[in-house]
């Protein structure tokens, strides 16, 4: 490996906390001093929804374009923003484990979703959780929003919104789970599939050294799950920001997958659950998330979930 590894990542505050966090892992794992390179993208830029701008996908396509440039020698995702068709001359290199995967609202005086006034205006940038209010809180406003967690904290400490639904993950890494007024359990509120989790992308062909250092800040049991949760989206050909939930969890020898897709109006949803035993060699092993997320997509799509929502092609 080279003297000192080139980290690159979004300029946002997330971005730069998660990869502050990794760097510090990688340092650690790999021995060598490391530098963290923030790469501007579109999405960073533009004031558009990020339905418009194609997707979460948008905050991805950059990054990678540096990574294949050699302007850094490995990128840090938020795995949710990932698309799950390959990138060429890319691998995901390591999944580190997985904080919160759930979402909370952030509400004025401390209220839950259920105390929110008829009409009060609730603010996300999320078709997914757009489509999850208004199932469950029909006669609340949807207001589409963009913008950095604070600037989304602002928007209801200035009354310009009631609330706002975030990722518990996001509010962990910056230091601001105080405005968190209530969590939504996965049961009833599923995340987006990878919510939660980062990933290392780094090129396909690498050292022993650098394998030996991914290799030690990977999770296993993270990796498993997030894969079958992403193989749901690549089955359903949907992008990062689809109507779907989807939650994962790997207990004991079972790998377990839930996933839903909504209707955008929160008019209905569709949801599938199956299970596979974790067994066979390693390479057999690596295969079960995509198997499991193939079932689970399967049946959505038996079930008319590309009737039900705009699934489109991934990103």
């Amino acid at each position: 490996m080279t003297a000192a590894l080139r980290i690159g990542t979004r300029g946002s505050a997330l971005a730069l906390a998660q990869t502050g966090v990794m760097a510090d892992a990688i340092a650690k794992a790999s021995g060598l001093e490391v530098e963290i390179v923030p790469i501007a993208s579109e999405g960073d830029h533009s004031t558009a929804s990020l339905a418009s701008l194609g997707g979460t996908g948008v905050f991805a396509s950059r990054l990678r374009e540096a990574l294949i440039a050699d302007t850094c020698d490995l990128v840090v995702h938020s795995l949710k923003d990932l698309p799950t068709a390959p990138y060429p001359g890319l691998r995901i290199g390591a999944v580190p484990k997985r904080a919160d995967a759930r979402d909370v609202l952030s509400a004025r005086d401390g209220l839950t979703l259920d105390g929110l006034d008829v009409g009060a205006r609730v603010g996300t940038g999320s078709p997914r959780r757009a489509a999850q209010l208004r199932a469950l809180r029909p006669e609340v406003e949807v207001v589409d929003i963009r913008g950095n967690v604070d600037t989304r904290l602002r928007k209801v400490t200035d009354g310009e919104l009631d609330a706002v639904i975030l990722a518990a993950a996001g509010l962990g890494r910056l230091g601001r789970l105080d405005a968190v007024t209530e969590y939504f359990e996965l049961s009833r509120w599923a995340t987006a599939p990878g919510q939660g989790a980062l990933a290392i992308e780094v090129r396909e062909h690498y050292s022993a050294e650098f394998g030996a250092m991914l290799k030690a800040i990977d999770h296993p049991s993270t990796r498993m799950a997030v894969f079958a949760e992403r193989a749901v989206l690549a089955r359903l050909e949907a992008g990062c920001s689809a109507p779907i939930g989807a939650s994962a969890v790997l207990d004991g020898e079972m790998l377990f997958l839930t996933a839903t897709v909504y209707a955008s109006d929160g008019s209905n949803s569709l949801t599938s659950s199956h299970a596979l035993v974790v067994e066979g060699s390693a390479t057999e092993r690596a295969l079960l998330p995509d198997e499991l997320g193939a079932r689970v997509g399967d049946e959505l799509l038996r079930l008319g979930a590309a009737e039900l929502a705009p699934l489109g092609t991934d990103q």
